[in-house]
């Protein structure tokens, strides 16, 4: 697996990765999915014990198809960085099963990690290497390599190869650490937050890498707070929050269903039923209000049938469809407590 250098913990979860509880949360039902680049049935991940105990991930149920880009997302604390490291093998679970590519991330680790590539947060390449004394240090590590001027002409890193690391800026490391990754040729690969610090161009660049990636086989989930970043790349979205994921599906799935929304500044006067439309009530007395409708274009409709009539002028009108925006801010307000899951139409979507 090839993987950055991450610092030792001192806050590892308690308990061992030999059992299996069920699933405690809507999720793939049945067995871990022999199929699946990555199957996860009843995942609990715990730090500290007794009363001080944390669960970070809280009975996590997932199955990644092969050949995919699924974007996992998750609230602040959501627990996407302690699921990903127990499929990473970095740390053990608590409780649950997990396998990749067939296997166990930890037992079988000397098979998982030819195959897979994962890049981490942070790094720790020593800054006084070139960029290509690092990388062609990492080459030597790995059982089947791309050859090293390979990967940094992927990442455009090549005009950078006699450069010192501690001399590169944030976004030309976090690119390094891409060419890194991919070096190995991995079948798998785990992308945590691949283009943070880096500038536009950069970003679109990794993205069309990213599609190379699956257009060759390859299977890869990324985690993001770009949403837009997530959108344009995923076939399938997880989103999590407290520990489980709470919504699953296509951008479209998730955001099918979710109300639609029409703003503009406060009026003066109280506004006519519109037809199926309420006014957000937290809105009131605000600078702007908003409407939720799951019809926008018949409420819409109702609203300026109403101000024609009326003679009353709408300022600052914006009417929206429901987003996967819209739906993950909901999630982050606390106004979705419950752990439906919106379902694909199949299996690959």
């Amino acid at each position: 697996m090839t993987t950055t250098s991450t610092p030792a913990r001192a806050d590892r979860p308690a308990g061992p990765d030999h059992g299996t509880s069920p699933a405690t949360t809507p999720g793939p039902a049945g067995p871990p999915d022999p199929d699946a680049a990555i199957s996860v049935r009843g995942l609990v991940r715990r730090y500290g014990s007794g009363k001080d105990a944390f669960e970070a991930v809280r009975g996590l149920d997932l199955d990644v198809p092969r050949g995919t880009v699924t974007g996992l997302l998750g609230t602040n604390g959501a627990g996407k960085t302690s699921t990903l490291e127990v499929i990473e093998g970095l740390a053990p679970a608590t409780q649950g099963t997990v396998q990749v590519l067939g296997h166990h991330p930890i037992k079988d680790r000397a098979t998982v990690r030819r195959r897979t590539g994962v890049l981490l947060q942070s790094t720790g390449f020593p800054g006084d290497l070139t960029v290509a004394e690092t990388a062609r240090m990492w080459h030597s590590t790995l059982s089947d390599p791309r050859p090293v001027d390979e990967a940094l002409d992927m990442l455009d890193l090549r005009g950078r190869a006699k450069v010192k690391v501690s001399s590169l800026s944030g976004g030309e490391r976090r690119r390094l650490d891409l060419a890194c990754t991919l070096m190995g040729r991995p079948e798998l690969v785990l992308l945590d937050e691949p283009t943070t610090g880096l500038d536009p161009e950069s970003r679109r660049e990794v993205w069309r890498l990213v599609r190379r990636l699956r257009e060759a086989g390859a299977t890869v989930v990324i985690t993001t707070h770009y949403l837009d970043e997530a959108e344009a790349l995923a076939d399938r979205l997880e989103i999590m929050h407290a520990g489980r994921i709470v919504r699953s599906g296509t951008a479209g799935e998730i955001a099918e269903g979710h109300p639609s929304t029409i703003t503009f500044d406060r009026l003066e006067r109280a506004l006519p039923d519109l037809a199926g439309g309420q006014v957000d009530q937290s809105t009131l007395g605000d600078p702007r209000t908003v409407v939720e409708t799951v019809d926008l274009q018949t409420t819409l409709t109702a609203l300026l049938d109403w101000a024609r009539a009326e003679r009353v002028r709408i300022d600052g009108l914006d009417a929206r469809t429901a987003s996967l925006e819209s739906v993950f801010l909901s999630i982050a307000d606390g106004a979705e407590a419950d752990t439906r899951r919106t379902e694909p139409t199949s299996k690959g979507a």
